[in-house]
């Protein structure tokens, strides 16, 4: 038993290594982006009501109108969206901006906030203190319903871009890891950002559920990307946002799984410049 526990919690610190590596301090993100033809800065909005402090960084041009607000999955950070906020085809077109969620980055790391619906009133404040117009929100597997609650909250939100969100309540899949961020005996031995997901996940079917009803209210464009062989959030997900919302439309990645937004942003970005086409003909 003793080398099973050994076992277990040495994978996840080994792959914590590749899924963490992301969240960046703010000198360090400062030096990546030195190079950047745009401005990049990082901010906080201070929460008082939940003792939060959120990061942000934001990548802006002055003669930009249309804001891109991107939000990352479970574990990550805003980091993980580094390849396109570094992307002169995205930062010539758009301002850009990256939010370390609760309990992320440097938002808060290793304080959950389970609850979507306040998540996404935070993720108002922070915006509304940037006093944003004409966004586009993309969000990626929690950070999926996380974009598309954020437009009931925010009448500047023009369209959502979901990739591989996890938004099904009755197709929310089982982590088993996630068991070992819920028990005193183990959850020590997880690394800090395991436990935010952990108990995002665990919960993440009941708080889907509470805000199901209200889905029907958005009638923005949304465009959802999934690939067909996500093994983490099942491709099921997609018959469900046709099902739910009105004006959708469904992007099949043949042959991809979970790792799209992060791991495959040559084939997002095509969908992100051609969606901002799309909404500014409209």
């Amino acid at each position: 038993m003793k080398n099973f526990f050994l076992i277990v919690i040495g994978g996840l610190l080994l792959s914590s290594c590749s899924s963490l590596q992301y969240r960046l301090n703010d000198e360090e993100i400062t030096e990546s982006f030195s190079n950047v033809e745009a401005l990049s800065q990082i901010s906080y909005v201070s929460i008082d009501s939940l003792d939060l402090k959120v990061r942000f960084q934001s990548v802006t041009q002055e003669e930009n109108d249309v804001n891109l607000v991107f939000l990352h999955g479970s574990p990550s950070s805003l980091s993980a969206w580094r390849r396109y906020l570094k992307d002169s085809l995205l930062y010539n077109r758009a301002n850009l901006h990256a939010i370390d969620r609760p309990g992320y980055g440097y938002s808060n790391f290793g304080k959950s906030l389970i609850s979507i619906d306040t998540q996404a009133k935070v993720m108002n404040e922070v915006v509304s203190s940037l006093n944003l117009k004409n966004m586009i929100v993309i969000g990626a597997s929690y950070g999926g319903p996380l974009a598309a609650r954020l437009a009931l909250e925010n009448d500047n939100v023009k369209g959502v871009m979901m990739i591989s969100p996890a938004i099904d309540p009755e197709n929310e899949q089982r982590v088993w890891q996630s068991d070992l961020t819920q028990y005193w005996l183990t959850r020590w031995l997880v690394p800090t950002g395991y436990r935010v997901a952990g108990d995002e996940k665990t919960t993440h079917a009941q708080q889907l559920a509470l805000i199901e009803k209200d889905w029907e209210k958005v009638a923005i464009p949304i465009l959802h990307i999934h690939g067909d062989k996500d093994d983490l959030v099942p491709y099921i997900n997609a018959a469900y946002t046709e099902r739910i919302f009105s004006n959708i439309e469904i992007i099949t990645i043949p042959n991809a799984g979970h790792e799209i937004s992060w791991g495959r942003p040559e084939l997002v970005k095509p969908y992100i410049l051609e969606f901002m086409d799309n909404m500014e003909r409209d």
